[in-house]
């Protein structure tokens, strides 16, 4: 049997998170000292005390996130694992905990990647959804059905686990397919507050901005296999990697399907670490053969 640790993304963000372990230990505060010289700025300062709403702008909260979870994997010393996971953000911080890429690096490519998502689509237009209760295929025709009839973009964005699937795409069809969720037999269908419409293909012009930003950093091998958003599957390969975090700009998380496939590979044992216990819920709603914890 084997281990992972697996690695939040963004709305696991709280202000103050990691402020004990920063002032406590030095591992983490280099990392936030890291970030805070790579970005020419003090994010960790909004990070520590907010406000709120700053903190949460896509492109200050993919690089806090990825850093507080950095920090509290290096501060927390842990053994190495079998494998690495991420959610969305997260996979470019597995990526980092697996010495694939440089903690440098990761920050510039996630804040470069908050920024040119939100530049993606105008404030207001875009909208991302939580539909709980409805299985994965028949929310994927409801997302076809608002699409035909609003002619606006509806993705599934995030399949989390059994009844919490998220949607991504236009405002106009997202307020629809919420609409189509319910008379389809959704238990809820909620709104996020999030205005950038992650997962879609709204994020098209997002791709060729991160291609060439990947293009210009050092990938290496990571030192244990990262299990994929795009392939649920484990990957090591470079060039595979590169592509599944372009590929995972325009196309949902698969969290559902790589916890079944850890399963699969043996994997018993599961550490989330980052801000949060998002994950450790996911995990647990779709198995009960995994033991997830802090």
């Amino acid at each position: 049997m084997s281990s992972i640790y697996v690695f939040p993304g963004q709305g696991t963000q709280s202000v103050g998170m990691c402020k004990d372990l920063y002032e406590n230990n030095a591992a983490a505060r280099a990392v936030f000292d890291e970030m805070d010289m790579v970005l020419g700025e003090k994010l960790s300062d909004i990070i520590f005390n907010g406000p709120i709403e700053t903190l949460t702008l896509t492109a200050n909260v993919q690089p806090a996130i990825l850093a507080t979870s950095i920090a509290m994997y290096h501060a927390g010393n842990f053994p190495k694992p079998d494998f690495v996971a991420g959610h969305s953000l997260g996979e470019y911080t597995a990526l980092c905990a697996a010495d694939a890429i440089s903690l440098a690096d990761a920050v510039k490519l996630v804040r470069l990647r908050g920024e040119s998502m939100q530049n993606a689509v105008p404030a207001g237009m875009g909208a991302m959804a939580v539909i709980l209760g409805l299985e994965y295929d028949a929310l994927k025709d409801v997302c076809k059905h608002a699409e035909s009839e609003t002619n606006s973009i509806v993705d599934i964005a995030n399949d989390n686990c059994p009844g919490q699937i998220v949607i991504s795409g236009a405002n106009d069809g997202i307020e629809r397919a919420m609409e189509l969720a319910k008379e389809a037999g959704a238990k809820r269908a909620m709104k996020l507050a999030l205005s950038v419409p992650p997962h879609s293909r709204l994020m098209e012009p997002v791709v060729n901005i991160m291609k060439k930003a990947l293009d210009e950093i050092e990938i290496k091998t990571p030192i244990v296999p990262i299990i994929s958003n795009k392939t649920c599957e484990p990957l090591s390969d470079v060039n595979e990697i590169k592509d599944a975090l372009l590929y995972q700009i325009t196309h949902g998380v698969r969290w559902r399907e790589s916890v079944l496939n850890m399963e699969k590979l043996g994997i018993d044992d599961l550490t989330e670490i980052g801000p949060g216990e998002a994950l450790i819920g996911m995990v647990k709603r779709t198995s009960d053969k995994i033991n997830a914890h802090k």
